[in-house]
């Protein structure tokens, strides 16, 4: 294999023609798939005639499309209709119930009803009566009314199912007022954030003494303050996260070509993944595609860039040719890189056997992203450096801090191999402990978690979850049989059965039903009798809770944003009862649904897919290395050095009071082909100078010599760019960077500390007969002895 592959890189070097065509087709591949989507799609070869089990949601997504008048639709949980709404004003006093709080209320909603691009604001004085043969009375009271009628009046509004927990709080003293936009009039994004808040605020500031406060949320505010954030987050920090990273480059390389050439090889794959990917079908909303898979890219580009020039420039600096050092070169490190690439696609490639085609499309994206970062890094960067720009990539070789000081870090190595015998079981011990730790995660995802904390989208959810028992909401669908009819008594039994089971849990607030609305009829009575007062309701609000086509009636309940790992077993508990039900309501089905339940049911999946992928990953990851390496002792010691990483970032979730999230497992994901680079680079190296040494702990000495600058520069350029993502004020950003940092630097810690000492103490006293070592290139190409000035480099 390893022949074959120096003959590859061989005829790379020496016929650039060639490799700059085939560089040439992969950019203009690229560039294809970014300017003429079109030609890419009659090119998938990925497409499919079969039925997807979305094609219903696409279809109906394109009718909602053709319609001009609702140019920007969103599809939402049917159920409690009446309370949906694109952005929520949220009001806080403590003087809604008097002159000037009345005064101050109908004034704000009056500005904000006069704004072309606002369509209705439902608030309390707008709930429609509960009884249609009731006087049409206001909620609120005229100003100029007594303070005993707005007392009563505050009475009142409480005593309302369609008020109390929906639109107001039940000390009264937080209000929602929910705004429905015209979006043919919607022209930025400030009309329904900041401009919404300025006229109500102006409205307000002609009553003082009402003491009205405002914030804005709802789903409009959310998605703006999530795109605003992710577009200034995703500006600064590859700007600064980039510019940190060419500064280590500089004064690690001590050279600009050097780190030109290092930089463009990672570039270019993540021009090429983006381009490449058009040509398989996927969605396109995809966050782990959209965000993850071009930071994956360019690691995996730079890790193993990095080791490529690292070895090059040595060569050069030895006294070789532009073109020899570059041939060399990839000689040297090339296997390697392309082994580290194979077990990292391997790995990702797991991801298609996933349920969810969110992490599907993933899979097969990263498995096309870590291809094009392997062919840009074995590509580019030899063509550069047997090039004039590669003249003097080893101009301040010598001046390195990283190889002035190699020789005191490799003092390190003689530590360990002193104390093989604690370290080794240390380290397995270590390992196994922390994974512990790491089982006792969960899964979990809250509609926060992608919003900048300090946003005043943010802060107001949190605050409509104290005071109103949640902002979200749910809803159970009570289906009856076909052949019963819509006044029969055992519908509203069902409801009266559901709504009971939903106010025993704590974390449910305000269950809403047709129970609530008969029970503020007048009278009182059976089930049997009360059924009758349905045709009391105006038939907007009976509409909204019982649907006689569909033959089902609705209850629905508010959820606050405490994630799925809260709300999980509560919803468990009612698939539960709901067979309890069945047996009781023969004939009837219940169905949960909501904002809520769907991450519960899908997220939730995400994200244990992403976990056991990433297990499979793992266990694939490992086999495919013992059989490169022909030997199933090195396959389980690299377990230990790929694993420890991920488990010291797991414990510190657990210790810091996470739970498991998509943002985390994907973090896992890619931090585990970086990890597995460096093991396959110091594993590979070790396996070639075993071969010249048959001494274990010369060829330990060894291949540190020879890659242990590379180990050392990566993780510092790597933990560069994490902790410049640190300083975000998005929560999910900050978690990605620490995991990061934290991986990468436990990974150069294994590899340093713990994978020495296991490969003393357990790895083959011999090299394989047959098996792929650098030296036999060199018989194979006619370089034998001094062609390799580094072959009989000594040990530190």
């Amino acid at each position: 294999m390893n022949r074959l592959f120096n003959a590859l890189a061989s005829w790379s070097v020496d016929h650039r023609w060639p490799t700059l065509m085939l560089v040439a087709a992969l950019t203009a591949g690229s560039v294809v798939g970014f300017v003429a989507p079109e030609l890419a799609e009659l090119a998938d070869f990925d497409n499919q005639p079969e039925t997807r089990e979305d094609d219903d949601e696409v279809a109906e997504d394109e009718d909602l499309a053709e319609e001009p008048e609702k140019p920007r639709v969103r599809r939402r949980p049917r159920g409690g209709g009446m309370f949906n709404a694109d952005a929520i004003l949220v009001v806080d006093s403590e003087n809604f119930f008097s002159e000037e709080g009345t005064r101050a209320l109908r004034q704000v909603v009056s500005d904000l009803e006069d704004l072309d691009y606002v369509r209705r604001v439902t608030w309390p004085d707008s709930v429609p009566l509960l009884n249609i043969f009731g006087l049409a009375e206001p909620l609120f009271p005229r100003p100029e009314s007594s303070d005993r009628r707005f007392a009563a009046a505050k009475v009142r509004a409480l005593e309302n199912p369609l008020v109390k927990g929906q639109l107001l709080s039940q000390d009264a003293e937080t209000m929602l007022m929910l705004v429905s936009f015209d979006y043919a009039f919607v022209f930025s994004d400030a009309q329904v954030t900041t401009g919404l808040k300025e006229v109500a605020q102006a409205a307000a500031a002609n009553f003082p003494d009402a003491g009205l406060t405002f914030q804005v949320t709802g789903s409009e505010p959310a998605i703006i303050a999530a795109i605003s954030q992710h577009e200034s987050n995703q500006l600064r920090f590859l700007t600064i996260g980039f510019g940190m990273v060419a500064v280590m480059a500089i004064i690690l390389f001590r050279g600009i070509n050097t780190v030109i050439i290092v930089s463009v090889a990672p570039v270019v794959g993540v021009a090429w993944t983006l381009g490449m990917i058009r040509f398989v079908e996927y969605n396109e909303g995809n966050g782990l595609i959209n965000v993850v898979l071009p930071v994956l890219v360019a690691l995996v580009g730079i890790t193993d860039g990095v080791h490529l020039m690292v070895q090059t420039r040595k060569l050069r600096a030895a006294g070789l040719s532009v073109r020899e050092a570059a041939r060399k070169g990839l000689q040297q490190v090339g296997l390697a890189c392309f082994l580290t690439s194979f077990t990292t696609a391997v790995g990702f490639g797991s991801l298609i056997l996933a349920d969810s085609s969110f992490v599907r499309d993933f899979g097969k994206c990263a498995v096309i992203g870590v291809t094009m970062s392997f062919l840009s890094v074995v590509t580019v960067i030899p063509l550069l450096c047997s090039t004039r720009l590669g003249r003097n990539i080893h101009v301040g070789l010598e001046e390195s801090p990283i190889d002035r000081n190699l020789g005191r870090i490799g003092g390190l190595i003689d530590v360990v191999l002193g104390h093989r015998r604690v370290l080794s079981v240390v380290g397995i011990a270590a390992t196994a402990i922390l994974f512990a730790v790491c089982m006792t995660l969960q899964p979990d995802s809250r509609q926060r978690d992608n919003l900048p904390a300090a946003a005043e989208a943010t802060l107001a959810m949190q605050h409509v979850d104290e005071a109103m028992g949640g902002m979200e909401t749910g809803r159970i669908d009570v289906y009856w049989p076909a052949d019963m009819s819509i006044d029969d008594p055992q519908i509203l039994h069902a409801v009266m059965a559901v709504d009971d089971l939903l106010k025993t849990e704590e974390l449910i607030g305000h269950p809403l039903s047709i129970r609530n609305l008969i029970d503020a009829q007048p009278g009182v009575g059976p089930p049997e009798e009360r059924m009758s007062m349905l045709e009391l309701l105006p038939p907007p609000i009976k509409d909204l809770f019982l649907s006689p086509d569909d033959g089902k009636a609705i209850v629905t309940f508010k959820v606050r944003d405490l994630g799925i790992a809260a709300y999980g077993p509560v919803f468990e508990r009612f698939e539960a009862a709901f067979e309890e039900l069945k047996t009781d309501f023969p004939g009837f089905s219940f169905d949960l649904e909501g904002g809520a339940v769907w991450r519960w049911e899908n997220l939730y999946q995400v994200v244990v897919d992403l976990a056991a992928s990433l297990g499979t990953a793992s266990l694939i990851i490992f086999g495919v290395m013992a059989l490169v390496f022909r030997s199933i002792r090195i396959g389980l010691i690299s377990i230990i050095p790929n694993t420890f990483p991920l488990v010291v970032a797991g414990a510190w979730l657990v210790f810091a009071g996470y739970n498991l999230e998509i943002v985390m497992v994907v973090c896992f994901t890619v931090c585990l082909g970086i990890a597995v680079d460096d093991s396959i680079h110091f594993l590979t190296r070790f396996h070639e100078e075993l071969e010249s040494t048959q001494d274990v702990d010369d060829a330990i000495r060894r291949a540190f010599t020879g890659v242990g600058t590379a180990l050392i520069m990566t993780t510092l350029v790597l933990v560069a760019g994490f902790t410049t993502v640190m300083f975000s004020n998005t929560r999910d950003y900050f978690i990605f960077a620490v995991m990061g940092a934290i991986t990468i630097a436990s990974a150069l810690f294994a590899d340093l500390v713990f994978l020495p000492p296991l490969l003393a103490r357990f790895a083959p006293r011999s090299v394989a007969a047959g098996s792929f070592t650098a030296t036999e290139s060199a018989d194979h190409l006619g370089t034998e002895g001094a062609a390799d000035p580094l072959a009989e480099s000594q040990p530190l």
